[in-house]
Protein backbone atom coordinates (compact mmCIF):
# COMPACT_ATOMS: atom_id res chain seq x y z
CA UNK A 1 0.00 0.00 0.00
CA UNK A 2 2.32 2.73 -1.67
CA UNK A 3 2.04 6.28 -1.72
CA UNK A 4 0.79 9.34 0.67
CA UNK A 5 -3.02 8.99 1.74
CA UNK A 6 -5.08 11.81 -0.06
CA UNK A 7 -8.38 13.09 0.90
CA UNK A 8 -11.40 11.50 -0.26
CA UNK A 9 -13.64 13.18 -3.07
CA UNK A 10 -17.58 14.10 -2.73
CA UNK A 11 -18.44 11.64 -4.44
CA UNK A 12 -16.47 8.62 -2.39
CA UNK A 13 -17.99 10.28 0.77
CA UNK A 14 -20.85 9.26 -0.46
CA UNK A 15 -20.56 5.94 -2.02
CA UNK A 16 -18.35 4.83 0.58
CA UNK A 17 -20.83 6.83 3.67
CA UNK A 18 -21.31 3.62 5.54
CA UNK A 19 -17.62 2.46 5.85
CA UNK A 20 -16.97 5.64 6.89
CA UNK A 21 -19.46 5.81 9.67
CA UNK A 22 -17.38 2.77 11.21
CA UNK A 23 -15.01 3.89 13.66
CA UNK A 24 -12.69 1.24 12.45
CA UNK A 25 -12.38 2.48 9.05
CA UNK A 26 -13.29 6.44 9.05
CA UNK A 27 -12.11 8.78 6.24
CA UNK A 28 -8.56 7.78 6.29
CA UNK A 29 -9.07 4.04 6.21
CA UNK A 30 -11.51 4.73 3.38
CA UNK A 31 -8.44 6.13 1.47
CA UNK A 32 -6.46 3.49 2.56
CA UNK A 33 -8.97 1.00 0.76
CA UNK A 34 -8.99 3.11 -2.39
CA UNK A 35 -5.51 2.83 -2.38
CA UNK A 36 -4.95 -0.63 -1.73
CA UNK A 37 -4.44 -3.61 -4.40
CA UNK A 38 -5.76 -7.41 -4.05
CA UNK A 39 -5.40 -9.85 -6.16
CA UNK A 40 -8.57 -12.60 -6.18
CA UNK A 41 -7.21 -16.14 -7.19
CA UNK A 42 -10.33 -18.03 -8.50
CA UNK A 43 -13.37 -16.68 -10.01
CA UNK A 44 -15.88 -19.13 -8.22
CA UNK A 45 -18.13 -20.19 -5.41
CA UNK A 46 -15.59 -18.38 -3.07
CA UNK A 47 -14.13 -15.55 -5.04
CA UNK A 48 -17.26 -14.56 -6.69
CA UNK A 49 -18.67 -13.02 -2.93
CA UNK A 50 -14.81 -11.96 -1.69
CA UNK A 51 -14.57 -9.87 -5.26
CA UNK A 52 -17.92 -8.03 -5.12
CA UNK A 53 -17.70 -7.39 -1.36
CA UNK A 54 -14.26 -6.22 -2.02
CA UNK A 55 -15.62 -3.90 -5.14
CA UNK A 56 -18.15 -2.49 -3.08
CA UNK A 57 -15.86 -1.50 -0.13
CA UNK A 58 -14.02 0.36 -2.83
CA UNK A 59 -10.46 -1.54 -3.13
CA UNK A 60 -9.10 0.68 -5.45
CA UNK A 61 -7.42 -1.93 -7.62
CA UNK A 62 -8.04 -5.94 -7.97
CA UNK A 63 -6.55 -8.50 -10.09
CA UNK A 64 -8.89 -11.58 -11.67
CA UNK A 65 -6.97 -14.71 -11.86
CA UNK A 66 -8.68 -17.63 -12.98
CA UNK A 67 -8.31 -19.59 -16.82
CA UNK A 68 -12.05 -21.37 -16.93
CA UNK A 69 -15.35 -20.58 -18.92
CA UNK A 70 -18.56 -20.68 -17.17
CA UNK A 71 -20.53 -23.53 -16.74
CA UNK A 72 -24.12 -24.17 -16.14
CA UNK A 73 -22.94 -26.10 -13.33
CA UNK A 74 -21.44 -22.97 -11.44
CA UNK A 75 -24.17 -20.76 -11.74
CA UNK A 76 -26.20 -22.03 -8.62
CA UNK A 77 -22.90 -20.72 -6.53
CA UNK A 78 -21.21 -18.29 -8.53
CA UNK A 79 -22.98 -15.47 -8.15
CA UNK A 80 -20.23 -12.97 -10.25
CA UNK A 81 -21.84 -14.97 -13.48
CA UNK A 82 -25.56 -15.60 -14.58
CA UNK A 83 -26.72 -17.76 -17.67
CA UNK A 84 -25.62 -15.13 -20.75
CA UNK A 85 -22.40 -15.77 -19.45
CA UNK A 86 -22.21 -19.58 -19.98
CA UNK A 87 -19.32 -20.42 -22.35
CA UNK A 88 -17.52 -17.06 -21.73
CA UNK A 89 -14.47 -16.53 -19.91
CA UNK A 90 -14.82 -16.15 -16.13
CA UNK A 91 -12.39 -13.40 -15.92
CA UNK A 92 -14.41 -11.22 -18.66
CA UNK A 93 -17.98 -12.30 -16.96
CA UNK A 94 -16.50 -10.56 -13.56
CA UNK A 95 -15.02 -7.53 -15.20
CA UNK A 96 -18.53 -6.83 -16.46
CA UNK A 97 -20.52 -8.01 -13.20
CA UNK A 98 -17.92 -5.62 -11.47
CA UNK A 99 -17.71 -2.57 -13.88
CA UNK A 100 -21.95 -2.42 -13.40
CA UNK A 101 -21.24 -2.57 -9.51
CA UNK A 102 -18.06 -0.08 -9.12
CA UNK A 103 -16.70 1.26 -12.21
CA UNK A 104 -14.03 2.89 -10.23
CA UNK A 105 -12.26 0.35 -9.44
CA UNK A 106 -9.17 -0.72 -11.40
CA UNK A 107 -9.15 -4.28 -12.88
CA UNK A 108 -6.40 -5.89 -14.20
CA UNK A 109 -7.30 -9.41 -15.31
CA UNK A 110 -5.33 -12.50 -15.66
CA UNK A 111 -6.88 -15.19 -17.59
CA UNK A 112 -4.64 -17.97 -17.12
CA UNK A 113 -3.90 -20.42 -14.47
CA UNK A 114 -1.69 -19.03 -11.85
CA UNK A 115 1.61 -21.98 -12.41
CA UNK A 116 5.28 -22.14 -11.57
CA UNK A 117 6.54 -19.84 -13.87
CA UNK A 118 4.09 -17.29 -13.39
CA UNK A 119 2.50 -17.16 -9.53
CA UNK A 120 5.73 -15.13 -8.70
CA UNK A 121 5.12 -12.10 -11.33
CA UNK A 122 1.28 -12.51 -10.59
CA UNK A 123 1.23 -12.11 -7.20
CA UNK A 124 3.83 -9.53 -6.30
CA UNK A 125 2.15 -6.56 -6.96
CA UNK A 126 -0.45 -7.08 -4.74
CA UNK A 127 -0.85 -6.21 -1.35
CA UNK A 128 -3.32 -8.94 -0.26
CA UNK A 129 -3.98 -12.51 -1.99
CA UNK A 130 -7.51 -14.05 -1.74
CA UNK A 131 -6.92 -17.84 -2.47
CA UNK A 132 -10.35 -18.65 -3.76
CA UNK A 133 -9.05 -22.21 -6.05
CA UNK A 134 -10.86 -25.44 -6.34
CA UNK A 135 -7.61 -27.60 -6.37
CA UNK A 136 -4.92 -28.17 -3.59
CA UNK A 137 -2.26 -27.81 -6.50
CA UNK A 138 -3.22 -23.93 -6.71
CA UNK A 139 -3.66 -23.70 -2.98
CA UNK A 140 0.28 -25.05 -2.04
CA UNK A 141 1.34 -23.25 -4.96
CA UNK A 142 -0.16 -19.65 -3.89
CA UNK A 143 0.79 -20.37 -0.19
CA UNK A 144 4.31 -21.08 -1.88
CA UNK A 145 4.34 -18.25 -3.47
CA UNK A 146 3.15 -16.01 -1.01
CA UNK A 147 5.28 -17.09 1.63
CA UNK A 148 8.41 -16.71 0.10
CA UNK A 149 7.62 -13.23 -1.10
CA UNK A 150 6.10 -11.68 2.13
CA UNK A 151 2.56 -11.55 0.93
CA UNK A 152 -0.19 -12.09 3.36
CA UNK A 153 -3.46 -14.33 2.09
CA UNK A 154 -6.72 -15.48 2.69
CA UNK A 155 -7.28 -19.61 2.36
CA UNK A 156 -10.96 -21.33 1.80
CA UNK A 157 -11.67 -24.26 0.80
CA UNK A 158 -15.68 -25.59 0.66
CA UNK A 159 -16.96 -29.40 -0.13
CA UNK A 160 -20.69 -30.22 0.68
CA UNK A 161 -21.66 -28.33 3.51
CA UNK A 162 -18.34 -28.17 4.63
CA UNK A 163 -16.26 -25.35 4.87
CA UNK A 164 -12.50 -23.72 6.64
CA UNK A 165 -10.84 -20.59 6.46
CA UNK A 166 -7.53 -18.97 7.39
CA UNK A 167 -5.46 -16.27 6.86
CA UNK A 168 -1.19 -16.42 6.58
CA UNK A 169 1.41 -13.47 7.34
CA UNK A 170 4.18 -15.03 6.06
CA UNK A 171 6.38 -14.55 8.89
CA UNK A 172 4.24 -14.21 11.85
CA UNK A 173 2.10 -17.54 11.86
CA UNK A 174 2.04 -21.11 10.67
CA UNK A 175 1.10 -21.23 6.78
CA UNK A 176 -1.15 -23.80 4.84
CA UNK A 177 1.70 -26.12 4.04
CA UNK A 178 2.20 -26.16 7.86
CA UNK A 179 -1.15 -27.63 8.49
CA UNK A 180 -1.98 -29.35 5.58
CA UNK A 181 1.80 -30.65 4.59
CA UNK A 182 1.37 -31.39 0.90
CA UNK A 183 -0.71 -31.89 -2.10
CA UNK A 184 -2.60 -35.73 -1.10
CA UNK A 185 -2.63 -38.40 -3.67
CA UNK A 186 -5.05 -38.61 -6.67
CA UNK A 187 -8.08 -40.68 -5.48
CA UNK A 188 -7.68 -40.13 -1.80
CA UNK A 189 -10.13 -37.14 -1.55
CA UNK A 190 -13.73 -35.82 -2.55
CA UNK A 191 -13.64 -33.26 -5.23
CA UNK A 192 -17.11 -30.61 -5.44
CA UNK A 193 -18.12 -32.13 -9.06
CA UNK A 194 -18.55 -35.70 -7.14
CA UNK A 195 -19.40 -34.08 -3.89
CA UNK A 196 -21.49 -31.27 -4.36
CA UNK A 197 -21.09 -27.99 -3.15
CA UNK A 198 -24.02 -25.77 -0.74
CA UNK A 199 -24.21 -22.25 -2.82
CA UNK A 200 -24.38 -20.22 0.59
CA UNK A 201 -21.34 -22.18 2.45
CA UNK A 202 -18.91 -21.03 -0.42
CA UNK A 203 -20.89 -17.41 -0.27
CA UNK A 204 -20.13 -17.19 3.70
CA UNK A 205 -16.32 -18.03 3.19
CA UNK A 206 -16.07 -15.42 0.64
CA UNK A 207 -17.21 -13.24 2.77
CA UNK A 208 -15.07 -13.76 5.62
CA UNK A 209 -12.25 -13.80 3.09
CA UNK A 210 -13.27 -10.47 2.22
CA UNK A 211 -13.43 -9.04 5.19
CA UNK A 212 -9.83 -10.37 6.27
CA UNK A 213 -8.80 -8.73 3.50
CA UNK A 214 -10.28 -5.28 4.68
CA UNK A 215 -9.15 -6.06 8.15
CA UNK A 216 -5.35 -6.60 7.30
CA UNK A 217 -5.39 -3.72 4.61
CA UNK A 218 -6.52 -1.29 7.08
CA UNK A 219 -4.37 -2.90 10.09
CA UNK A 220 -7.03 -3.15 12.53
CA UNK A 221 -9.41 -6.26 14.06
CA UNK A 222 -7.79 -9.72 14.88
CA UNK A 223 -7.13 -11.99 11.68
CA UNK A 224 -7.37 -15.88 11.30
CA UNK A 225 -3.52 -15.83 12.21
CA UNK A 226 -2.85 -19.15 13.60
CA UNK A 227 -6.12 -20.04 13.22
CA UNK A 228 -8.06 -22.37 11.65
CA UNK A 229 -12.37 -21.88 11.72
CA UNK A 230 -14.13 -24.54 10.11
CA UNK A 231 -17.96 -24.89 9.92
CA UNK A 232 -20.84 -27.52 9.39
CA UNK A 233 -23.49 -25.65 8.08
CA UNK A 234 -25.69 -28.49 8.30
CA UNK A 235 -24.88 -28.38 11.90
CA UNK A 236 -24.62 -24.80 12.41
CA UNK A 237 -21.36 -25.72 14.39
CA UNK A 238 -18.13 -23.67 14.13
CA UNK A 239 -15.04 -24.69 15.75
CA UNK A 240 -11.70 -23.04 16.01
CA UNK A 241 -8.28 -24.97 15.88
CA UNK A 242 -4.97 -23.25 17.02
CA UNK A 243 -2.40 -23.96 14.32
CA UNK A 244 1.61 -23.83 15.16
CA UNK A 245 4.10 -23.48 12.56
CA UNK A 246 5.79 -26.55 11.61
CA UNK A 247 9.47 -27.11 12.42
CA UNK A 248 10.12 -28.92 9.05
CA UNK A 249 8.39 -26.96 6.79
CA UNK A 250 11.23 -25.33 4.35
CA UNK A 251 8.70 -22.85 2.92
CA UNK A 252 8.23 -21.08 6.37
CA UNK A 253 12.12 -21.45 7.84
CA UNK A 254 13.38 -19.72 4.19
CA UNK A 255 10.76 -16.93 4.86
CA UNK A 256 12.31 -16.54 8.49
CA UNK A 257 8.89 -17.57 10.43
CA UNK A 258 8.75 -18.49 14.17
CA UNK A 259 9.47 -21.80 15.50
Amino acid sequence: MAGEIRNLTESEKKVYSRNILLPEVGEAGQAKLLQSRVLVAGLGGLGSPALLYLAAAGVGEIGLADCDTVDFSNLQRQILHGRGDVGRHKVDSAVDSITRLNPDVRLNPHKTALDAENAAAIIEPYDFIIEATDNFESKFLINDTCVRLGKAFSHAGVLGTFAQTMTVVPGKCPCYRCVFEDVPPAGTYETADRAGVLGPVAGAMGAIQATETIKYLLGTGGLLVGRLLTWEAMEMSFREVSLRTDRRCAVCRSAGAPT
